[in-house]
């Protein structure tokens, strides 16, 4: 059973199309896009039809709007993970603003879950009478399918009075293809990819920023701010533009200091070096020098 799946397992590679598929024909509803589920309404009735009574229907508002009432339903669903000992997080904050990448991961999961559950399907559920235990689950219902009264008046309307229109030719205009109506549904697929994209963006932005902002707190540590290695990394993180020469300043910077280190350990080894060819009696002269360099005023 899945419950823990990672960011590049196949379940997260499902697309949008496929996704709504999967919620109309399992819970017989005709939602358009992925983010009209943001409500938590669906993913719990989600989890009613993989495990038929888990779920408290009666507590589940389909006609919720506001964030309180949609967080109800969030909690609902987190009572059913906590009973089945499902570990997974809903991120509540971001579902109930019903951006679009968000609900589509976390629905992305919800069918790769049910998926393993029922096996892809739920043969003996009958989501529609569960809806009526719902606030607002009739209305759901309703919406699902149109009513056969509008299909009747639709199909019944141009059999009118056939004789007298008989010599009149149709007008040119009923002819025409709907193409107005195709191109809105074109430009909306496309807006919808592209805040899909522009929410991938700003989630990988906001990850690079958080790490240049860690490395910049740990740079203004009193121990290391005049390290120079430190210097280097600040000289890369404040420079106003993109310039190649700053990068290799840095690196000039540090070559420098290296280079000074190594100068003072040959330094220390020549004089340790020197102090061991010292002969005994050479060092207490040494020692009774820095002895007698001590100021007369000491007292013991």
């Amino acid at each position: 059973m899945a419950t823990n799946i990672g960011m590049m397992d196949g379940a997260y590679f499902v697309g949008r199309s496929e996704i709504l598929a999967w919620i109309n024909s399992t819970l017989q509803l005709n939602l358009s896009k992925v983010e009209e589920a943001c409500s938590g309404a669906v993913h719990c009735q989600l989890m009613d039809a993989a495990h038929p009574g888990m779920v408290p229907m009666h507590k589940v508002n389909f006609d919720a709007k506001s964030e309180y009432d949609m967080i109800q339903n969030y909690k609902v669903l987190q009572d059913v993970f906590n009973k089945l000992k499902i570990t997974k997080h809903i991120e509540v904050s971001k579902l109930v603003k019903g951006r679009p990448l968000d609900n589509l991961e976390f629905m992305q999961w919800m069918k790769r879950y049910c998926d393993s559950v029922s096996g892809g399907g739920h043969h003996n559920y009958n989501p529609m009478e569960r809806r009526e235990a719902c606030k607002g689950g009739k209305d759901a219902s309703k919406k699902s399918a149109p009513p056969q009264s509008a299909r009747s008046s639709a199909t019944t309307a141009p059999k009118s009075h056939p004789s007298r229109r008989s010599e009149a030719p149709p007008p040119a205009k009923t002819a025409k293809p709907p193409s107005s109506t195709v191109n809105v549904s074109a430009y909306d697929q496309q807006i919808t990819e592209l805040k899909l994209t522009m929410d991938s963006l700003e989630k990988e932005r906001d990850f690079y920023f958080a790490k240049l902002r860690d490395i910049e707190i740990l740079c203004q540590i009193p121990n290391i701010s005049n390290l120079p290695v430190v210097d280097a990394i600040q000289r890369i993180l404040y420079a106003a533009e993109e310039d190649a020469s700053i990068l290799e300043e840095a690196q000039a910077t540090l070559m420098k200091s290296d280079s000074q280190k190594r100068k003072s350990i040959v330094n220390v080894d020549v004089d340790v070096a020197a102090s061991a060819t010292l002969s005994p009696r050479q060092r207490v002269s040494v020692d009774s020098d820095v002895h007698c360099s001590v100021s007369p005023l000491m007292t013991y």
